[in-house]
């Protein structure tokens, strides 16, 4: 179970390794052809079979190095979000991966993440800049969001922001 508020993330941790591409979340295998209930029901099979079964709506997908890599595929974003990703935390992504996911609403931090393990749970302060884990005495530095980035987020992505601010005036 996770809880979002203004800029606070918590969940559980679901852990995966480096070089996570988009194929292995969104298989170019099913597309065109299934949709994306179909497409997140076998998520991440390739890599750690039984992932999506055992993910559970609200978790925090921690991730090596390069998250995302490969296409820039959109429907990669769509199917993490189908599945319930609350945010996805590692120490670098994919560039296009990183913008597909900001524009959908779908946070995502670079930060350290040696040593979490799945299961843990996780509170990400988007503001402070910190990723803290239950039981462990200090947080982790991530990379800062800049205010409009964080706007979109709260939004729900870029098209719920440009509905609500059509002028791009983020307020206070």
């Amino acid at each position: 179970m996770s809880e979002v508020t203004h800029d606070q993330i918590s969940g559980s941790a679901y852990v995966l390794g480096d070089d996570v591409n988009t194929d292995l979340n969104c298989s170019g295998k099913y597309l065109p052809g299934k949709d994306e209930a179909y497409i997140a029901a076998h998520a991440f099979e390739a890599l750690s079979p039984g992932f999506a079964a055992r993910f559970q709506p609200g978790g925090i997908i921690v991730a090596g190095t390069h998250f995302g890599i490969n296409s820039s595929r959109e429907q990669a974003v769509h199917v993490l979000r189908r599945m319930g990703v609350a945010a996805i935390v590692a120490p670098s992504f994919g560039r296009q991966f990183f913008r597909n996911a900001i524009n959908n609403g779908l946070p995502v931090l670079e930060c350290d993440t040696a040593d979490i393990t799945s299961g843990s749970t996780l509170v990400l302060d988007l503001q402070a800049q910190l990723l803290q884990v239950t039981g462990w005495p200090a947080g982790r530095p991530m990379r800062a969001l800049p205010p409009v980035i964080r706007a979109l987020l709260r939004e729900g992505g870029l098209i719920p922001f440009l509905q609500k601010y059509p002028d791009w005036q983020v307020p206070a």
